[in-house]
């Protein structure tokens, strides 16, 4: 459990500085009179490089594991932070996202089989526990910004290198204790390996695909552009859209405590199926609903929603047992790709329809959580 909770806590710092890059997008956007196509493509830069690079780190650390990784992956994420802070063209801002989504490529995969490693047998608990300090890094990282940043300009992004060091120190503790256990036996208590035809593996994981695709296409536009569409439709500040995006992303880390344990229990299917058609009523009114309503609504979306992470990853592990890092590399890396992709795609839609438009036409992604009824059971104890 200590090597758990110091995961975590690495996790909420690495993904702090990570959320700088979007919560600055309002005065990145005014600085250097960028449009919205432009703002979406410094994620996509982001996310594109994070999605391509993390199957592959996964893929070659499930055959060598390489503990001191997590080490180097910090480090580029604070020299990414660094050249964002001191960024005086648009092309540097986009060097900085790739040198941000590198470290991210590299921390996310091993930081993953590092929390199975340590899990005891409680895998969705685990993995719970790692994504809780990453997304409750998400939701600090907008209200920081809007702290520290946005008053006093970019220069200011600097602070947050002190985080990127602290979790350089946690880091390079962890990757010991990692590199003892290398060998650890398998857990008691481990889940059965799922017995699938190859058929029914491919259509599980397009299946799962097409959730990741609603759930992060959905997750973007408001980690994204929710601020936009505060400033657009309600007239807010930027300090104060800020402080209702932080109000959604902490909504998002409560709820990712849920999934993982939640779904050790009853099964991940039952989780996955809930967390993302349950979203479904709630995203469909937030066009129409004024500020309170709004704010009300997503944080219940973020709560629903958040869930739904933890349990995918699990479940596919277990559908291809023994390629942790593969899996937790693929999956990270198609979150990141989708979100990017989606994110550069909703910038042009932005621009072309305008902001209201966008948060009406995704309202209806929740609705592909339909399909996860036609995922096979999996993930039923041994213990039970």
């Amino acid at each position: 459990m200590n090597v758990l909770l110091a995961l975590s806590i690495s996790h909420l710092l690495n993904d702090i500085i990570q959320a700088v890059v979007p919560s600055v997008y309002p005065l990145l956007k005014t600085s250097f009179e960028l449009s919205f196509t432009q703002i979406g493509l410094i994620t996509l830069v982001y996310q594109g490089t994070a999605s391509i690079l993390q199957p592959l780190v996964g893929s070659y650390t499930d055959r060598r594991p390489l503990p001191y990784s997590l080490v180097v992956g910090m480090g580029l994420t604070l020299a990414g932070l660094t050249l964002l802070a001191l960024a005086w063209s648009y092309p540097v801002i986009l060097v900085s996202a790739v040198l941000i989504g590198t470290g991210s490529a590299i921390f996310h995969p091993e930081a993953s089989r590092l929390a199975r490693l340590a899990s005891g047998g409680k895998h969705g608990l685990a993995q719970s526990l790692f994504q809780v300090g990453g997304n409750l890094g998400t939701s600090l990282g907008p209200l920081l910004a809007a702290l520290i940043v946005m008053p006093r300009g970019q220069i200011h992004i600097l602070w947050f290198g002190v985080l990127a060091a602290v979790a350089l120190v946690l880091l390079a503790r962890l990757s010991a204790w990692y590199r003892r256990h290398l060998t650890r036996p398998p857990q008691v208590g481990a889940v059965a390996p799922a017995r699938l035809s190859r058929a029914q593996l491919g259509r599980a994981m397009a299946v799962l695909v097409a959730l990741l695709f609603s759930k992060y296409i959905y997750l973007v536009t408001f980690t994204n552009y929710y601020t936009f569409y505060l400033i657009d439709r309600f007239g807010l500040s930027v300090a104060g859209s800020q402080i209702y995006l932080f109000l959604f992303l902490f909504a998002v880390a409560a709820g990712t405590i849920i999934g993982g344990p939640v779904g050790d229990r009853v099964g991940r299917k039952r989780v996955i199926w809930a967390s993302i058609l349950g979203v479904a009523p709630f995203a469909l009114l937030i066009p129409h609903v004024g500020l309170a309503l709004t704010a009300g609504l997503t944080v219940i979306i973020g709560v629903i929603l958040a869930s739904a992470f933890s349990a995918m990853l699990v479940y596919a592990q277990e559908l291809v047992p023994g390629k942790v890092g593969l899996i937790a590399g693929l999956f990270f890396g198609l979150a990141f790709g989708i979100a990017g992709i989606g994110s550069a795609l909703l910038g042009m839609l932005a621009d072309q329809t305008g902001i209201q438009q966008v948060f009406a036409l995704v309202s209806f992604l929740p609705l592909i959580g339909l399909l996860a009824g036609l995922l096979p059971e999996v993930g039923v104890s041994r213990e039970r």
